[in-house]
């Protein structure tokens, strides 16, 4: 059942459902504090395990311990990521200073992308408002409207090759090393940028003085790579599924948006512990002061939520087709759905 749907059979519109779900919003300190440790210890003892076994060539241990370690790592993003909507610790000084650690470990300054996500939470699902913390989605009129040369270049954006695997790397390790889009934003975007950049290179060159480039490099570099494409993977289902939900500016609302324009992805208990329930979308926009280790508390108490735009991982796989949003028929297609069918020529 769709978003729209969903919420109308309970009789509670987006605005109805933001005003309950604020009893949800108080970080616990306690709470928090344990799920950083059950983060970051993990991640530091499987990454020295990574180099302990690339060292001495225990090949099988290497790959057994690569996943779990990407996967700690996605969840210390994710942790950020609570950081910056003020939603893991009770104390905004405590959020903010652990944001801008995890945010050396991730390569992302945290001030520049708490801005950037900021407008993305405040546009999302907005056409009048595209272009910043989003993926670039073209309309199908606009895609129609394009030069031949012009549609091969979105093409090839929206590829898997680049959206799921160059794309995110490319922002993680490059455009992250500057304040991208906000170059003229003020200092505050270029002091996190190059604070991050700064302790960055101060802890690259430590490792690279106690364990050598060359094991850096095996250690270190498959888990960046991993990590950026799960990330890309994850943003991307978040708002790229069939129902979701775009507006011009005059229709657009927020809470509207952030209940139908976002998903529900239903990911199995292991994958949604490691992301951090992040998959608990359609909420988290509605209410993102909403603590992450909250998150299924919610669904608990409103099973009706469950159900709003859902998507398994199964039926996400589907999501890589969908390009194009169709105004008229409300909701994403693929570029082959967008381009009319020849009429076969009269005799």
């Amino acid at each position: 059942m769709s978003g729209a749907a969903q919420t109308e059979a309970n009789g509670r519109t987006a605005l109805d459902w933001s005003r309950r779900l604020a009893v949800y919003k108080t970080p616990k300190s306690v709470r928090a504090s344990l799920e950083l440790i059950i983060t970051i210890v993990p991640f530091v003892l499987c990454w020295y395990g990574l180099y302990w076994s690339q060292a001495h060539d225990h090949w099988l241990l290497y790959a057994a311990l690569m996943l779990p370690t990407v996967g700690f790592l996605v969840r210390m993003f994710l942790i950020q990521h609570d950081c910056g909507h003020q939603a893991f610790f009770p104390n905004r000084r405590l959020n903010d200073w652990l944001g801008r650690a995890i945010g050396v470990l991730t390569l992302t300054p945290y001030y520049h992308w708490r801005r950037a996500h900021a407008i993305h939470h405040a546009t999302s699902g907005n056409l009048s408002r595209r272009g910043v913390g989003d993926i670039d989605t073209l309309t199908v009129d606009e895609y129609r409207a394009r030069t031949p040369w012009q549609r091969w270049r979105y093409r090839l954006y929206r590829s898997p090759a680049v959206m799921f695997a160059i794309g995110p790397l490319f922002v993680f390790v490059l455009q992250n090393r500057i304040p991208a889009g906000f170059l003229r934003g003020g200092w505050r975007p270029w002091i996190s940028t190059l604070g991050t950049n700064l302790a960055l290179a101060v802890l690259i060159g430590a490792l690279v003085a106690t364990i050598g480039l060359r094991a850096l490099l095996i250690v270190h570099l498959p888990i960046v790579f991993s990590c950026a494409a799960i990330g890309g993977w994850l943003f991307y289902v978040q708002h790229q599924f069939a129902q979701t939900s775009w507006d011009e500016s005059s229709r657009w609302s927020v809470r509207e948006a952030a209940l139908q324009g976002s998903s529900h992805y239903a990911l199995p208990p292991v994958l949604r512990w490691f992301s951090a329930n992040i998959g608990v979308h359609h909420v988290h926009h509605l209410c993102s002061l909403i603590p992450f280790y909250r998150l299924p508390k919610v669904i608990a108490d409103f099973p009706e939520l469950a159900g709003t735009s859902r998507i398994t991982l199964r039926q996400s796989l589907a999501c890589v087709r969908l390009t194009l949003w169709d105004s008229d028929a409300r909701r994403l297609v693929s570029f082959r759905d967008a381009m009319p069918v020849a009429t076969p020529a009269r005799i």
